[in-house]
C-alpha cells in the first residue's frame, strides 16, 4: 500500500526537478542553391514548450556586401532591400528574383518568452548560382617549332566558379594524355605547351561551364607552327660578323693614315701677283698663332729738321 502512495509522489518530484523542454528551432535544408532571379525557400520550424506566439526574426549574418549582421525580419515586417519581394509562411522566408547581393549566410531567430529556455536559432546559407559568361582567351596566331607556348582562358562572373574544357579542330583535348607535348588545368584553364610541334597546328577554343546553365565558348583561333630557319639565322649572323669585321678594319686604316689626327696635313694654294705658292696647314697655324702675339712697329719719330748747310746759287 505503502509503494502505491510512493510512486506518484516520485514521480512529481521528477517532473519537478527535471528541466522543461526547451524552444527548438531548426530547418530543413540549411544550405539553398538557386539559380539568379529565381525565388528562394529559406525554412525555418519551431517548437515551444507553452508559448503559442513567439517573436520571430530573421538576420543576414554575412553577406557579399556586408560582414555584419543586418535585419531581414523584424517586428513583423521586412526590412531594406527585403521589403517587397519576400514573404513569410510560417516562420519561413521566400524570397523573389534573388540577386548575387542576396547570396550570404542568414539566421532564423525564435524567442518564446513564456517558456523556461526562451531563444531558439538555425542557420541557413543560399548560394545563388550564376551561368558562365563567354570566356576570355588568350591563343597565339604563331609560334615556332621547339617553343614554349601558354594558353589562357578566364571566367571571372560564374557561381560557382567554372571549369575549362580545350579544344583542338573541334575535339576536346584529355586531361592525360599518352606521350602528349601539353598539361591542362580544368580549374585554371591554363593549356600550356612544353615544346611546340608541327603536329600543334590547328584551331583552339575554351569552353567555360557550370551546374548553372549551358556552357559558353570563346572564339577559336588558328595557331600555326613555324619550322626554325637555321640556314637563315646563320647567314644572318655571319653577315654580322663580316660588317663588324669591314668597320673594325675601316677604322684601323683611317687611324693609321692620319684620319683622325687633330692637324692633318692639307694643302693650300694662295694665288698671289708673283704667282701660287703652295703652303701646308701647319704652317698656316703656325702663322696664325704668330699672329695672336704681333704688334707693329714703333713709327719713328719726325725729327725737327735742321739747317746745316747753306749754298749759293
Amino acid at each position: 500500500m505503502e509503494n502505491l502512495f510512493t510512486f506518484p509522489l516520485v514521480f512529481v518530484i521528477l517532473l519537478q526537478i527535471l528541466p522543461s523542454a526547451p524552444v527548438t528551432v531548426f530547418t530543413t535544408a540549411p544550405i539553398v542553391e538557386v539559380r539568379e532571379s529565381q525565388a528562394a525557400s529559406m525554412s525555418c520550424e519551431f517548437k515551444t514548450e507553452k508559448d503559442e506566439q513567439p517573436r520571430i526574426e530573421w538576420k543576414k549574418t554575412r553577406g557579399a556586401s556586408s560582414s555584419s549582421p543586418d535585419f531581414v525580419y523584424f517586428e513583423g515586417e521586412f526590412r531594406k532591400t527585403f521589403k517587397g519581394r519576400a514573404s513569410m509562411r510560417g516562420a519561413t522566408v521566400v524570397l523573389e528574383g534573388v540577386t548575387q547581393e542576396d547570396a550570404g549566410e542568414y539566421r532564423c531567430e525564435v524567442s518564446a518568452a513564456l517558456d523556461n529556455v526562451q531563444l531558439g536559432e538555425a542557420n541557413i546559407t543560399l548560394i545563388v548560382l550564376v551561368p558562365p559568361q563567354i570566356p576570355s582567351c588568350e591563343i597565339p596566331s604563331r609560334a615556332l617549332t621547339g617553343a614554349a607556348v601558354e594558353m589562357r582562358c578566364r571566367e571571372h562572373h560564374s557561381v560557382p566558379a567554372a571549369t575549362y574544357t580545350w579544344y583542338k579542330d573541334k575535339k576536346a583535348l584529355h586531361l592525360s594524355p599518352v606521350n602528349a607535348t601539353y598539361t591542362l588545368n580544368p580549374r585554371t584553364g591554363v593549356l600550356m605547351f612544353t615544346s611546340v610541334t608541327k603536329a600543334d597546328t590547328g584551331q583552339y577554343y575554351c569552353e567555360a561551364r557550370n551546374k548553372a546553365g549551358p556552357p559558353k565558348s570563346c572564339e577559336g583561333i588558328h595557331m600555326k607552327i613555324d619550322d626554325l630557319n637555321v640556314p637563315a639565322i646563320i647567314g644572318g649572323v655571319v653577315v654580322v660578323c663580316l660588317v663588324i669585321a669591314l668597320c673594325t678594319f675601316g677604322a684601323f686604316y683611317a687611324h693609321r693614315n692620319g684620319f683622325f689626327s687633330k692637324h692633318r696635313g692639307r694643302s693650300f694654294w694662295i694665288t698671289q701677283c708673283q704667282g701660287a705658292a703652295r703652303i701646308s696647314s701647319q704652317n698656316l697655324h703656325r702663322t696664325e698663332d704668330m699672329n695672336t702675339g704681333y704688334s707693329p712697329p714703333p713709327e719713328e719719330k719726325q725729327q725737327d729738321f735742321k739747317h746745316t748747310h747753306s749754298f749759293m746759287l
